[in-house]
Protein backbone atom coordinates (compact mmCIF):
# COMPACT_ATOMS: atom_id res chain seq x y z
CA UNK A 1 0.00 0.00 0.00
CA UNK A 2 1.33 3.51 -0.96
CA UNK A 3 1.66 6.00 1.72
CA UNK A 4 -0.63 9.14 1.32
CA UNK A 5 0.60 12.14 -0.70
CA UNK A 6 1.00 15.45 0.84
CA UNK A 7 -2.66 16.75 -0.40
CA UNK A 8 -4.04 13.99 1.47
CA UNK A 9 -2.11 14.01 4.82
CA UNK A 10 -2.93 17.87 5.26
CA UNK A 11 -6.49 17.69 4.48
CA UNK A 12 -6.58 14.80 7.35
CA UNK A 13 -4.32 16.87 9.56
CA UNK A 14 -7.18 19.57 8.63
CA UNK A 15 -9.51 16.88 10.22
CA UNK A 16 -7.64 16.94 13.69
CA UNK A 17 -5.67 13.84 12.68
CA UNK A 18 -2.19 14.32 14.98
CA UNK A 19 -0.92 11.39 13.01
CA UNK A 20 -0.98 12.87 9.40
CA UNK A 21 0.52 16.44 10.77
CA UNK A 22 3.24 14.21 12.68
CA UNK A 23 4.53 12.41 9.18
CA UNK A 24 4.21 16.29 7.60
CA UNK A 25 7.04 17.87 10.26
CA UNK A 26 9.02 14.41 9.86
CA UNK A 27 8.70 15.02 6.15
CA UNK A 28 9.83 18.73 6.39
CA UNK A 29 11.64 19.41 9.69
CA UNK A 30 14.87 19.06 8.45
CA UNK A 31 13.82 22.02 5.24
CA UNK A 32 12.66 23.98 8.01
CA UNK A 33 15.52 23.96 10.03
CA UNK A 34 18.22 24.54 7.59
CA UNK A 35 15.37 27.05 6.11
CA UNK A 36 15.51 28.60 9.45
CA UNK A 37 19.27 28.39 10.07
CA UNK A 38 19.86 30.18 7.00
CA UNK A 39 18.25 33.28 7.66
CA UNK A 40 18.55 33.41 11.18
CA UNK A 41 22.30 32.79 11.38
CA UNK A 42 22.29 30.40 14.64
CA UNK A 43 21.71 26.87 15.51
CA UNK A 44 19.25 27.36 18.50
CA UNK A 45 17.40 30.70 16.84
CA UNK A 46 16.63 27.93 13.82
CA UNK A 47 15.48 25.15 15.95
CA UNK A 48 12.99 26.92 17.84
CA UNK A 49 11.81 28.91 14.62
CA UNK A 50 11.45 25.51 13.22
CA UNK A 51 9.08 24.53 16.49
CA UNK A 52 7.22 27.52 16.64
CA UNK A 53 6.44 27.30 12.69
CA UNK A 54 5.14 23.80 12.83
CA UNK A 55 2.69 24.74 15.86
CA UNK A 56 1.61 28.20 13.80
CA UNK A 57 0.79 25.52 11.13
CA UNK A 58 -0.97 23.42 13.00
CA UNK A 59 -3.31 26.08 14.55
CA UNK A 60 -3.65 27.76 10.48
CA UNK A 61 -4.65 24.55 9.02
CA UNK A 62 -8.08 26.16 8.41
CA UNK A 63 -6.73 29.04 6.34
CA UNK A 64 -4.33 26.59 4.31
CA UNK A 65 -5.78 26.95 0.68
CA UNK A 66 -6.92 23.39 -0.34
CA UNK A 67 -5.03 22.31 -3.35
CA UNK A 68 -2.01 24.74 -3.15
CA UNK A 69 1.44 22.97 -2.32
CA UNK A 70 2.02 22.91 1.32
CA UNK A 71 5.94 22.95 1.06
CA UNK A 72 6.17 27.09 0.32
CA UNK A 73 3.13 27.67 2.56
CA UNK A 74 5.07 26.39 5.51
CA UNK A 75 8.42 27.77 4.48
CA UNK A 76 6.74 31.15 4.81
CA UNK A 77 5.61 30.74 8.22
CA UNK A 78 9.14 29.05 9.01
CA UNK A 79 11.11 31.97 7.17
CA UNK A 80 8.87 34.36 9.37
CA UNK A 81 9.64 33.01 12.54
CA UNK A 82 13.27 32.79 12.00
CA UNK A 83 13.17 36.60 10.44
CA UNK A 84 11.52 37.64 14.06
CA UNK A 85 14.16 36.03 15.98
CA UNK A 86 17.17 37.76 14.00
CA UNK A 87 15.50 41.13 14.26
CA UNK A 88 14.60 40.01 18.27
CA UNK A 89 18.69 39.42 18.67
CA UNK A 90 18.89 43.14 17.14
CA UNK A 91 22.12 41.97 15.26
CA UNK A 92 23.14 41.29 11.68
CA UNK A 93 23.01 37.42 11.63
CA UNK A 94 27.14 36.34 10.96
CA UNK A 95 25.37 33.75 9.00
CA UNK A 96 27.28 30.43 8.74
CA UNK A 97 25.88 28.40 5.53
CA UNK A 98 27.75 25.32 6.13
CA UNK A 99 24.52 23.75 7.70
CA UNK A 100 23.04 24.03 4.84
CA UNK A 101 25.47 22.30 2.29
CA UNK A 102 25.05 18.54 2.64
CA UNK A 103 28.92 17.59 1.65
CA UNK A 104 28.32 14.17 -0.07
CA UNK A 105 30.94 11.34 0.26
CA UNK A 106 31.11 10.69 -3.39
CA UNK A 107 33.95 8.56 -3.48
CA UNK A 108 37.23 10.80 -4.75
CA UNK A 109 40.55 10.76 -4.14
CA UNK A 110 41.69 12.90 -1.13
CA UNK A 111 43.52 15.75 -3.06
CA UNK A 112 40.28 16.65 -5.09
CA UNK A 113 38.36 15.95 -1.81
CA UNK A 114 40.81 19.03 -0.09
CA UNK A 115 40.34 21.38 -3.50
CA UNK A 116 36.77 20.67 -3.52
CA UNK A 117 36.88 21.84 0.66
CA UNK A 118 38.62 24.83 -0.37
CA UNK A 119 36.75 26.07 -3.08
CA UNK A 120 33.89 25.52 -1.10
CA UNK A 121 35.46 27.42 1.63
CA UNK A 122 36.10 30.17 -0.26
CA UNK A 123 32.39 30.19 -1.83
CA UNK A 124 31.13 29.74 1.41
CA UNK A 125 32.98 32.93 3.00
CA UNK A 126 32.11 35.60 -0.18
CA UNK A 127 28.32 34.73 0.46
CA UNK A 128 29.11 35.47 4.18
CA UNK A 129 30.15 38.95 3.06
CA UNK A 130 27.42 39.48 1.09
CA UNK A 131 23.74 41.19 2.48
CA UNK A 132 21.07 39.74 4.35
CA UNK A 133 18.72 39.78 1.11
CA UNK A 134 21.08 38.19 -1.30
CA UNK A 135 22.58 35.52 1.28
CA UNK A 136 19.40 34.82 1.92
CA UNK A 137 17.91 34.58 -1.81
CA UNK A 138 21.04 32.31 -2.95
CA UNK A 139 20.88 30.32 -0.16
CA UNK A 140 17.48 28.93 -0.82
CA UNK A 141 17.88 29.11 -4.15
CA UNK A 142 21.15 27.42 -4.34
CA UNK A 143 22.15 25.78 -1.09
CA UNK A 144 18.57 24.45 -0.04
CA UNK A 145 17.14 24.09 -4.08
CA UNK A 146 13.92 25.81 -3.10
CA UNK A 147 12.20 26.66 -6.17
CA UNK A 148 11.13 30.52 -7.70
CA UNK A 149 7.74 30.05 -6.02
CA UNK A 150 9.47 28.16 -2.62
CA UNK A 151 11.76 30.73 -1.90
CA UNK A 152 9.43 33.87 -2.90
CA UNK A 153 7.35 32.11 -0.02
CA UNK A 154 9.84 31.64 1.91
CA UNK A 155 11.01 35.00 2.18
CA UNK A 156 7.86 36.72 1.76
CA UNK A 157 8.96 38.78 -1.80
CA UNK A 158 7.17 38.41 -5.08
CA UNK A 159 8.59 35.53 -7.79
CA UNK A 160 10.22 38.24 -9.84
CA UNK A 161 11.61 39.81 -6.71
CA UNK A 162 13.46 36.51 -6.70
CA UNK A 163 14.69 36.57 -10.23
CA UNK A 164 16.23 40.39 -9.82
CA UNK A 165 17.74 39.73 -6.26
CA UNK A 166 19.29 36.56 -7.45
CA UNK A 167 20.71 38.08 -10.73
CA UNK A 168 22.24 40.80 -8.87
CA UNK A 169 23.47 38.53 -6.48
CA UNK A 170 25.06 35.97 -8.19
CA UNK A 171 26.86 39.69 -9.80
CA UNK A 172 27.95 40.90 -6.36
CA UNK A 173 29.02 36.88 -5.05
CA UNK A 174 31.01 37.06 -8.54
CA UNK A 175 32.75 40.52 -7.29
CA UNK A 176 33.46 39.09 -4.07
CA UNK A 177 35.29 36.16 -5.51
CA UNK A 178 37.38 38.25 -7.82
Amino acid sequence: MEPPGEETLVERARRGDSVAFETLVLAYQSLAFRTAFVIAGDASDAEEAAQDAFVKAHRALGRFHTGEPFRPWLLTIVANEARNRRRARGRRAALTLRAAVEPGANGEDPEAAALASERRERLLSAVERLSDDDRDVLACRYLLELSEEETAAALGIPRGTVKSRTHRALARLQEELR
